[in-house]
């Protein structure tokens, strides 16, 4: 367990590699400017536009910055950084670059993202190499393009996501098969991915503050404290987790998000915001060939507090017609005009294959609530739904060709609700989409 070292211990069994880029965005302008190597170096939006980090180099970070952290903080902890806006086209061309390595060295490839993925290197299954002599060659060839990665090698990817984390930048970390269980067991629960920060909060106001006494619970017990997906919790940290690494993981939500340089407080602001972002999100639907059936809605106000709603239609639909609707009505159940809103989002989940395509309904607010049910396996069609159905791939054609902006649809007033919510909360992505893990 720990740094790899030339003598290497036999391996027997799977192995997983989890490759994280260092500070990949901060790392790329480094390269291309390297007057600001060695320098902190911010990369995000502007800090008097309400502007977000987006990532930190190693020399910023000892301030206290990180991703996510408003750039008006990030200002105030680190006055003398560099500040980068992104360019995301140069970011996208050397993570390709990256990317072509990893498939050079095993045809079994997962992105997480554009800076890190998952590597199947079983000795055996593509090559007979030790898997820590393939690992340390990724990180040299890495090197040779001007940035750095650090590593995470186990037998299953729950331990080596974590063990990426433990020596960075550009080092290597190596649990043993077998070692498992002992490599997790002092890190604290917050350590492993799937446990976010209310359940890691549960857990703690417990007593079970590390991956060892997570491990140590009965299946009832986890059951009742963390619902089903808490039998999983058990056996990850147990260092039981048995996942494939796929090429791709299916895509479970589309998104997409706005934050707003001034706050928003009349409805015909907000709805004509989320009806763009709505036509976004179908636009990408379509684009995927997903329909999905769970609309779901992101509010930030003016206090930083979030809210999101989300509701289950009764057939799937890549139409914002039928589904942006649904969405304004979410966010007038949640908001009330006057009210200043700093961020809104819109997602569609719970995808299903196209053909069963909707007509969609008579009314564009019916849901699984309101309108009466097929037999199993029915296809609704109604009378207008091809027509529909080449209407908004028209759009998509000039939108393609034109830009988003090219063409708007009219949008029906939905009145201000001041009522109390009643939808389930759901979390939605902060990227236009997103891919769970599970």
């Amino acid at each position: 367990m720990g740094h790899a070292t030339s003598a290497h211990r036999r391996w027997e069994g799977r192995a997983v590699l989890h490759v994280d880029l260092d500070a990949f965005f901060a790392a790329v302008e480094q390269l291309d400017h390297p007057e600001w190597r060695g320098k902190p170096v911010i990369v995000g939006g502007d800090p008097d536009k309400r502007g977000v980090v987006s990532t930190a180099s190693y020399e910023a970070r000892i301030f206290g910055v990180h991703s996510a952290m408003p750039s008006a903080r990030a200002v105030r902890l680190c006055p003398q950084a560099i500040w980068a806006h992104p360019r995301f086209d140069r970011y996208k061309e050397l993570s390709d670059a990256v990317f072509a390595i990893f498939r050079d060295e095993t045809p079994h490839v997962q992105p997480l993202s554009i800076d890190e993925a998952f590597l199947d290197v079983t000795p055996g299954t593509y090559s007979a190499e030790h898997p820590v002599d393939v690992a340390l060659r990724i990180q040299s060839r890495v090197a040779e393009l001007g940035i750095t990665c650090a590593a995470g090698l186990s037998s299953s990817k729950t331990v080596s996501k974590i063990a990426s984390d433990f020596h960075k930048p550009a080092g290597l970390t190596v649990v043993q098969p077998g070692e498992e269980a002992e490599f997790l067991a002092p890190l604290p629960v917050r350590a492993m991915s799937g446990i976010g920060p209310k359940s890691a909060e549960r857990l703690e106001r417990l007593g079970i503050l590390t991956l060892g006494q997570l491990a140590a619970l009965d299946d009832e017990t986890a059951l009742r404290l963390m619902g089903r997906h808490g039998l999983i919790a058990v056996q990850r940290a147990r260092g039981l987790d048995t996942r494939e690494v796929h090429d791709r993981e299916p895509v479970k939500s589309v998104s997409n998000e706005r934050t707003f340089a001034t706050d928003v407080r009349n409805v015909e602001e907000v709805d004509a915001a989320v009806s763009a972002l709505a036509a976004r999100v179908g636009q990408r639907l379509r684009r995927k060939g997903l329909s999905g059936r769970t609309v779901s809605v992101k509010l930030r106000f003016s206090d930083f507090s979030t809210h999101t709603l989300q509701r289950t239609l009764l057939c799937p639909t890549d139409d914002e017609t039928q589904f942006g609707p649904i969405a304004r009505e979410l966010i007038h159940q949640a908001w009330v005009p006057g009210i200043g809103i700093r961020l809104l989002g819109v997602g569609m989940s719970a995808f299903e294959e196209r053909e069963v395509q909707p007509g969609l309904f008579d009314s564009a607010t019916a849901t699984a609530d309101s309108v009466p049910q097929m037999p199993m396996g029915a296809t609704a069609r109604a009378p207008g739904a091809r027509r529909q159905d080449r209407v908004v791939r028209s759009l998509d054609a000039v939108r393609e060709r034109f830009g988003d902006s090219a063409i708007t649809r009219g949008i029906r007033p939905v009145a201000a609700d001041t009522g109390t919510p009643s939808a389930n909360p759901s979390d939605l992505s902060d990227d236009a989409e997103s891919s769970e893990l599970g």
